[in-house]
Formats: C-alpha cells, sequence, structure tokens
C-alpha cells in the first residue's frame, strides 16, 4: 500500500479518518468548498501523480450535494494524474 493515498469530501470526515487509522495510512489533503451561489469547488493540496486513490463521500442527505462533490473530487483527482481513483 505504498502508492495508495485516501480523500475525501464533507459527508463523513470521521468515517474517513477511521479508515485511514485503521489501514495506517494520512488522510489526503484536500479543500473542499462551496460558492456563495451553490458550486463546489475542490483544491487537492497533494501531488497524486502515479498515486492509486480511493474517495471515502457517502451519499447521505443531501444527496445531491455529496454526490456532486464526489463527481467534482474525482474529477480534481484524474486532472492531477492519479493513476486509478
Amino acid at each position: 500500500m505504498n502508492n495508495v493515498r485516501i480523500f475525501t469530501g464533507r459527508a463523513n470526515r470521521a468515517l474517513a479518518a477511521a479508515i485511514c487509522r485503521h489501514l495506517g495510512l494520512p488522510l489526503g489533503r484536500a479543500e473542499v468548498k462551496s460558492f456563495k451561489d451553490g458550486e463546489i469547488s475542490v483544491d487537492i493540496e497533494e501531488s497524486v501523480r502515479g498515486w492509486d486513490v480511493f474517495v471515502i463521500q457517502p451519499t447521505c442527505p443531501p444527496v445531491n450535494d455529496h454526490l456532486m462533490e464526489l463527481l467534482v473530487m474525482m474529477d480534481a483527482l484524474k486532472r492531477a494524474s492519479a493513476n486509478s481513483i
């Protein structure tokens, strides 16, 4: 598990932190924020080039917000050249 990173959105950070503790991996650094008009921005704050990335993002209510967060994060990771998501 040398080339693995785990990221999370805002839906359940505690779940992602518990998974990372269990696996002995650090939680990936990413900033997820919403603009006043409701659009979502994700900034990946570390290099993921060539890494295998897992995203922990439950789709609990509000489902639309959490699902869009997941899709935007996956797009950001793909653009950052992650090996797999």
